[in-house]
């Protein structure tokens, strides 16, 4: 938990952390999703010291966005990233394909 928080913040990272693990999900893994989470609420509320522009100046939460900013960067997904859903898609002959190819293979 946070240096500074208040109780509130306590009880909401404690709520978030249980119900990460209840779904399965490690217990490391479940504590660095409710510090995230409680962070950037606290940034949002004016609450943080320092807080990053997304966190305060973002009108819509991860949840609102759905994966709309997911590998829609300059290149958009990585040559990794196209090789590994060809791979789970069973595609031959994605290991000699380049990043292109990938793409036309995974219908990107």
């Amino acid at each position: 938990m946070p240096a500074g928080s208040n109780r509130k913040r306590e009880r909401q990272y404690e709520h978030i952390k249980e119900g990460a693990e209840k779904r399965g999900t490690s217990e490391g893994r479940a504590e660095e999703i409710a510090s995230r989470t409680v962070n950037k609420q606290r940034a949002r509320s004016g609450e943080a010291k320092s807080a990053s522009k997304t966190s305060t100046r973002d009108p819509k939460s991860a949840s609102q966005r759905g994966g709309q900013r997911s590998h829609s960067g300059p290149g958009g997904p990585t040559r990794d990233q196209l090789y590994e859903e060809a791979r789970k898609k069973n595609i031959d002959g994605r290991s000699s394909m380049n990043k292109e190819q990938l793409r036309k293979a995974v219908g990107r």
